[in-house]
């Protein structure tokens, strides 16, 4: 027996199946993630429950959000009463009713024997709503300008005064951001540059006031014209019928999106769900991040991610090739050494920290005090920022790069040093020209397992710029254009923050499992990106070294 363990098929087939186990292991997680989240996606059903309560007959309408079985004994020792037929074991249903500022709660709990009847009607419409979640009911009227219009309204009819409520939100929300946020800021920086001459006891001039004037005038136009897009909006409301009978105004303005799941056919529901995932990816969050979009977040991921590998790479790259070519090989290199790869040890937050007193209070706090006295006391670069968040996750990642980049120098045979300053090349020249292309692979190696951690990161971003909802995107179309002053959203914190802060857990449930999954997926597509890289230099430059 022991013969055959030293020989290596065993250990080979064994590391064979330990690899195969992780690989089985985290497809199953993928597996669970993607049907999770992708399942919210989908039009589920809306029912009509008659449902006997305490208070006597209720008609809820909902959605079957989850089914558990529960024994009968525990229902027993619970208090409750078991009908017949439900004596072993019975279902018990959670219904999402939606309609939240109606009704005290988003879901409610019902035992199988106190449902009576549960019937999928066509005409209930599930109704999505910039305010208060979705709201379920029977749409049987319009009202345009105070008049109800009597006539027989259709599904068709609905969605095109919801599409024209939707280019009406558009070209409001193009106002502000475009012409009226440029002439805020412009106003912004004509009233600190007349403040600059105040603080030096000297007058305004002539032009400076009179363009703050014009702006002023300016501003309080484009203002009356969005108050005036705003007040025709609300103008018009859909007439619903709720579960009680009670018909319910719902304000068009505040409506995004309508659809009747139960006479959808299956190509119809296919669509929908497809049509619901490009929304998600590419719409502002909602109500708390509870509801809405990711587009903020992962923009936010991305450019961060993009920003941190392009400080990251620079430095590593230096400092590894200091220490393996120019540094001594004496006792003060080994403890730098030491000190780097101990430096991957330390936990995330403790690099948060230092981000925020040394990047943030210090760095941050001078800049402000040399190039921005005018706004203070309010901070310009001295508070979290998209900035900050970068540097700190590059010192974060920077020993796996300077680790990586040192041992791709190392598998350069020293010949090949040896015999391109024999041909007249100096040992700077060697390193730009032959060293380094040679050893990009390995740097890529680096720098992909660097994107792999600070993709991920939450921790030490809490505290040096991510926020819950950022007011506007880091890039936009105002100079300087990319403001890396501004605090920024990302994927990780964004599943944190649903996961565990969120004021409604059960609803927001399905999106901690879409945002992991496209978190997921935009650590992966940067990875083969930079695997991509990787893999043609490495093409590039394997003839040479065969040659040498």
């Amino acid at each position: 027996m022991f013969k055959r363990l030293n020989r290596s098929s065993p250990w080979v087939w064994m590391t064979a199946g330990m690899v195969s186990l992780c690989l089985v292991a985290v497809l199953g997680v993928m597996l669970l993630i993607g049907w999770k989240g992708l399942a919210y996606f989908w039009p589920a059903p809306i029912y009509e429950f008659q449902v006997e309560t305490q208070q006597g007959t209720e008609t809820w309408f909902g959605e079957i959000y989850g089914v558990e079985s529960v024994p009968a004994n525990q229902l027993k020792e619970a208090g409750i009463e078991l009908k017949p037929h439900f004596d072993t074991e019975q279902n018990r249903f959670l219904i999402k009713i939606a309609n939240r500022e109606r009704e005290d709660h988003d879901f409610v709990s019902v035992l199988e024997q106190n449902i009576l009847s549960q019937k999928a009607r066509p005409d209930i419409a599930v109704i999505e709503r910039t305010e208060h979640g979705a709201f379920f009911g029977v749409p049987t009227g319009y009202m345009h300008n105070g008049k109800i219009i009597d006539h027989s309204v259709t599904a068709a009819f609905f969605e095109g005064k919801i599409d024209v409520a939707e280019q009406q939100r558009d070209a409001i929300s193009k106002l502000e951001q475009g012409d009226i946020e440029k002439a805020n800021r412009q106003l912004i920086a004509l009233k600190l540059e007349a403040q600059a001459y105040q603080k030096a006891d000297q007058a305004v001039p002539e032009f400076v006031l009179d363009e703050i004037d014009t702006l002023t005038g300016r501003y309080q136009t484009l203002e009356a014209t969005l108050i005036t897009m705003r007040t025709g909006l609300s103008l018009d409301y859909l007439i619903v019928k709720e579960r009680s009978g009670l018909s319910i105004k719902v304000p068009l303005n505040n409506v995004l999106a309508m659809w009747y799941p139960n006479a959808m056919s299956w190509h119809e529901k296919l669509f929908h769900w497809a049509h619901q995932i490009v929304r998600f990816v590419t719409e502002d969050p909602r109500e708390a991040n509870s509801e809405g979009g990711v587009f903020p977040a992962i923009f936010g991921t991305v450019l961060m991610v993009l920003l941190m590998s392009i400080m990251v790479t620079p430095l590593g790259v230096m400092a590894a090739v200091y220490l393996h070519e120019y540094a001594g090989k004496n006792a003060f290199t080994r403890i730098v050494r030491i000190a780097v790869v101990n430096l991957a040890g330390v936990p995330s937050i403790v690099y948060g920290v230092f981000g925020l007193g040394f990047f943030v209070y210090f760095v941050g706090g001078n800049i402000d005090d040399l190039f921005y006295s005018d706004t203070l006391p309010n901070p310009t670069f001295g508070t979290p920022g998209l900035l900050w968040s970068s540097l700190t996750l590059a010192i974060l990642t920077l020993p796996v790069v300077i680790v990586s980049t040192e041992e791709g120098l190392t598998r350069i045979p020293v010949s090949v040093r040896h015999g391109s300053m024999a041909l007249g090349a100096t040992q700077a020249e060697t390193l730009w020209r032959i060293v380094l292309p040679m050893a990009s692979p390995a740097i890529m190696t680096g720098l992909i397992l660097a994107i792999a951690r600070a993709a991920g990161e939450v921790a030490p971003l809490m505290l040096v710029g991510v926020v819950k909802v950022a007011p506007s995107l880091p890039l936009d179309g105002n100079f300087p254009f990319l403001h890396l002053d501004r605090k920024f959203m990302h994927l990780g914190y964004h599943v944190y923050d649903v996961g565990f802060q969120s004021p409604n857990i059960e609803a927001a449930r399905p999106l901690v499992y879409a945002t992991s999954l496209l978190l997921v997926t935009v650590i992966v597509s940067l990875n083969l990106a930079a695997i991509t890289i990787r893999n043609h230099l490495r093409e590039k430059y394997r003839a040479l070294e065969q040659e040498l």
